[in-house]
């Protein structure tokens, strides 16, 4: 196993190693993770080998590029001494290849004449190879990590120009000060928790030295952007974090993934970018067909993937033509909240209403396009709860489910769903002013493994959930949002099978 560094992009930071996990378990690749933080873009992790660290990171949405280690210190003289004692024995190999350095100051900046300073204390390596800006054979990076407690770019010099000009990077490799923070969007963690000093530091806390050995698919990211979309909706998600969802239920060529709540096919088209097959409900109609020539299959067309979408129909989790059996390699999903409007499945909320109704011609009502089905209310946590049901039924072993649920933040925090055929694999949030939501991941465990003593105690604690109500009392999120999450008793949540307790990793 060889020591590598991932850079990641420093925004989704709770997603960030989840992904990286799900890609190694995609690969079968063993991966350590050695030192990981949310405040940091820099990820110590041990990998098999080059091959395998390269094709990890190269499906990765929220990494920038892999590099092998050749050293790491908290001063320069440590990091040379480590580089000596690392790659001496490698440095022959490289000195006639084309090459190219760069520098990577997080939370800092380098003015030109200071990087080329600390590059050429990197002379003994020995390379007489062409520098080359493009077209390189070899690329090394010099990582700097500062410890901006300002939020701003800092510098070890006080007369810096607020900007630096530096050479466009390759794809995935993008190592200019200036564009790094712009890829992290000028966000600092924690920023408000650390102590200010008196001056800005004038040093780096710690440094890196890596050898590129790949980049990653953020570029995906602009050929899937909304703002270029033909068909999409209010409630479409974003590219970034669809891809991500598609990343963490491991879509792959040969895959078969369902959207059951498939709307305007955000997370279809990323589980097919992934090389997947696409299958998609929703229970109304007319966000599959959208108006005119648009449409689900619209996108589809757009992204030259028409041949990996499968086809869409309109049904509910509740009422789905799927024959139930372990079919679906993966589902993802971004449920409704039932916020603007309460929850609703097709039905009658007296369950009466279902002979058939003829028009005035002798058809049947429910042949005609126009035609609307009745809804009655729908439980939130009932809704949680047939969704892992139908996973659990629908995936094969190992399968994975990863699901957006809301929650709000500090004073009420709805509970996770389990269920006893399911393994939670990670959580991750996306936080916002009030309210949060969740990505969570399930792994279909083997049939062998589930509990029949929690499994039926988990199936008689569901039958208590359904229940006739108006759309606040079925729905505790949407009340808490109206209220605006004022603090109450913490909720416990979602019911959870009686011989678990709520989990996260």
């Amino acid at each position: 196993m060889k020591e590598y560094l991932i850079r990641f992009v420093q925004q989704h930071e709770t997603f960030r190693r989840a992904e990286i996990e799900a890609l190694a378990a995609l690969f079968e690749a063993q991966i350590e993770i050695l030192e990981y933080s949310d405040d940091t873009p820099f990820c110590l992790v041990r990998i098999q080998d080059d091959a395998t660290a390269r094709a990890i990171v190269g499906r990765s949405i929220l990494t920038k590029a892999v590099y092998e280690l050749w050293g790491r210190g908290l001063t320069y003289e440590e990091l040379h001494e480590d580089v000596r004692r690392r790659t001496s024995e490698k440095w022959a190999q490289y000195r006639n290849c084309s090459f190219r350095f760069d520098v990577d100051a997080y939370q800092g900046k380098r003015n030109q004449k200071e990087q080329r300073k600390l590059i050429e204390g990197f002379s003994y390596l020995g390379f007489s190879g062409r520098i080359q800006m493009s077209k390189f054979e070899e690329n090394w990076c010099i990582f700097e990590e500062w410890d901006n407690v300002f939020g701003i770019a800092v510098s070890s010099s006080p007369s810096l120009s607020p900007s630096v000009s530096t050479p466009s990077t390759p794809s995935g490799a993008n190592t200019s000060s200036a564009a790094a923070a712009a890829a992290s969007g000028g966000a600092v963690s924690n920023i408000k928790n650390k102590p200010r000093p008196e001056q800005p530091p004038t040093h780096p806390n710690r440094l890196f030295l890596g050898r590129l050995i790949g980049g990653s698919d953020r570029e995906a990211i602009v050929r899937y952007d909304l703002k270029k979309r033909k068909y999409i909706s209010t409630t479409s998600m974003d590219a970034e974090l669809a891809l991500v969802t598609a990343n963490l239920a491991l879509a792959a060529p040969g895959k078969l993934f369902f959207d059951p709540f498939v709307g305007t096919g955000s997370f279809s088209v990323a589980c097919s970018h992934f090389g997947a097959h696409a299958l998609g409900s929703d229970i109304d109609g007319r966000s599959i067909r959208g108006k005119g020539e648009g449409g689900i299959v619209s996108n589809f067309h757009q992204y030259g993937l028409v041949h990996r979408f499968c086809d869409s129909f309109v049904s509910d989790l509740t009422n789905t033509p799927l024959r139930p059996t372990q079919l679906l390699d993966g589902i993802i999903c971004d449920p409704p909240y039932g916020v603007r409007e309460g929850l609703k499945v097709l039905g009658s909320r007296d369950g009466k209403g279902k002979e058939v109704i003829y028009l005035a011609d002798g058809t049947a009502a429910h042949l005609s396009s126009s035609y609307i089905p009745p809804k009655r209310p729908y439980s939130f946590e009932r809704m949680q709860a047939d969704i892992l049901a139908f996973a659990a039924t629908m995936l094969v072993t190992n399968g994975r489910l990863s699901m957006w649920m809301p929650t709000a933040n500090e004073d009420f925090e709805l509970g996770v769903p389990l269920h006893p055929c399911l393994e939670l694999v990670s959580t991750c949030i996306q936080v916002f002013n009030k309210w949060s939501r969740r990505l969570l991941t399930y792994r279909r465990i083997p049939d062998s493994a589930v509990n029949p003593t929690a499994l039926t105690n988990y199936q008689r604690d569901m039958s208590t959930l359904e229940a006739h109500a108006s759309a606040n009392d079925l729905n505790m999120f949407r009340r808490k949002y109206f209220e605006g999450f004022r603090p109450t008793t913490p909720s416990t949540g979602a019911l959870t099978p009686a011989s678990e307790s709520d989990t996260t990793t």
